[in-house]
Parts: C-alpha cells; structure tokens; sequence
C-alpha cells in the first residue's frame, strides 16, 4: 500500500489514558473516522501480546470500513501478523532498514526523526514517510519542545517523502507549522482527548486542510 499525502493530513494516534473504564477503544476510534481522520496508529504500552493483537484486529477492521490506512505503532512483528498496513517505529526502536526487510515492500513504513540526519538515514532505509517532533512541549515531557522550527523545515527540505510533525499540536497552535513543508499533523490529545471527538477531529480536519493540504 502506498502512503499518499493526503493520508497523512490528520494522523490519529490512540491513547487508552483517554478511556472511560470498561470502555472499548473502538468507541473512540469511529468516531475519530466519522469526524474525517485520515490514518490510525494503534499505540499500546501496556497491553500484553494477546490483547494488543485482538485490538489490532479490531482497529484494522474498521480502519478498512472507513478506507484509511491502519498503523502499528512500534510492533513490527505484530503488524505483519495481523496485516496491517504498515508499521511506526521510532529512533530508539528496529533499524528502519531491518523493518523494511521484515515488512516487505508493500506495507508503509514511518519513521521517527528529531534532526536532518535521522530524516536522510530514514528515507535511504526505506521509510515512506517521517513524523518528526516533538514541535510543541507536551504533557509527558520538559517545557522544551525537541524541534525547533528551523529544523522542521530543513527537514522537510532535505527528504522526498512526506513529513509530519508531532507532538503537542492542538488546534490553537496548528498554525505555526504553516509554511514549514509538512504535509499534515499527528496528534493524540487534540483528538481523543475531548469531550465530543468527532468534532474536535472535523473540526481540526479542516484546520489541518487549510495549512497544509496546497504542499
């Protein structure tokens, strides 16, 4: 499957902090799609193995009832197990050119990247697209964000393959990317953690088309 810009412009990552106990994450996640989100990445720290690879199930399923692309988030094994469509993995994670192996030509593969060198090492190893941040400070990190804008946009200068930026993006500071190169935002909290999602998620759906959807 081949990643197109416009997959890219509304990245939806899940987070089960978010979650209401005993609520399923299939919940949320449909009403993201309905609300025009245009990829899931299926991110879990803390399921085991069985459930993750049920979940991942789920989430491909209807993934493919809304026809956007479905991502494991770190799981290269996981995510050719249950056929997703690709596969995230972060600096610290497999080498990208070990995943791409293991994946085969055909599923994405996105890559993690603070600086120009992580993005060049990426895009020769194989990667289809970059996500690249933290561009904002978040609430799991220090005050400082870990790209600067400068590097942002040298980044996107410096590959062929669509970038996105990551990390503290709400729909209040989006505009800040403009002009950066980016082809679209991932976020988590902007999403899935407000109260009515399917709103929040249009309504950052036409923010993020007004930015970045002309790159």
């Amino acid at each position: 499957m081949n990643i197109r810009k416009e997959d890219l412009l509304l990245y939806a990552v899940t987070d089960r902090h978010w979650l209401a106990e005993g609520e399923p994450l299939s919940r949320p996640v449909r009403q993201a799609l309905e609300g025009g989100a245009t990829l899931i990445q299926l991110r879990e720290k803390e399921l085991d193995e069985a459930a993750f690879e049920q979940e991942a199930l789920e989430m491909k399923e209807l993934c493919r009832e809304y026809r956007v692309p479905f991502i494991v988030n770190d799981n290269v094994e996981l995510a050719v197990r249950v056929d997703a469509d690709g596969v995230h993995v972060g600096q610290s994670d497999m080498e990208a050119g070990r995943v791409r192996e293991l994946i085969g030509p055909d599923r994405i593969l996105g890559v993690s990247a603070e600086t120009v060198e992580d993005a060049i090492r990426a895009e020769k190893a194989g990667a289809d697209y970059l996500g690249v941040g933290a561009v904002f400070p978040t609430g799991s990190k220090d005050d400082a964000a870990d790209v600067s804008p400068e590097t942002l946009k040298a980044i996107c200068e410096a590959v062929r393959i669509p970038v996105v930026a990551i990390g503290g993006i709400t729909y209040e500071n989006a505009g800040k990317l403009e002009g950066s190169g980016i082809v679209g935002i991932s976020v988590i909290s902007a999403i899935f953690g407000q109260k009515d999602i399917r709103e929040a998620t249009e309504r950052l759906k036409i923010r993020a088309a007004q930015l970045f959807s002309e790159v």
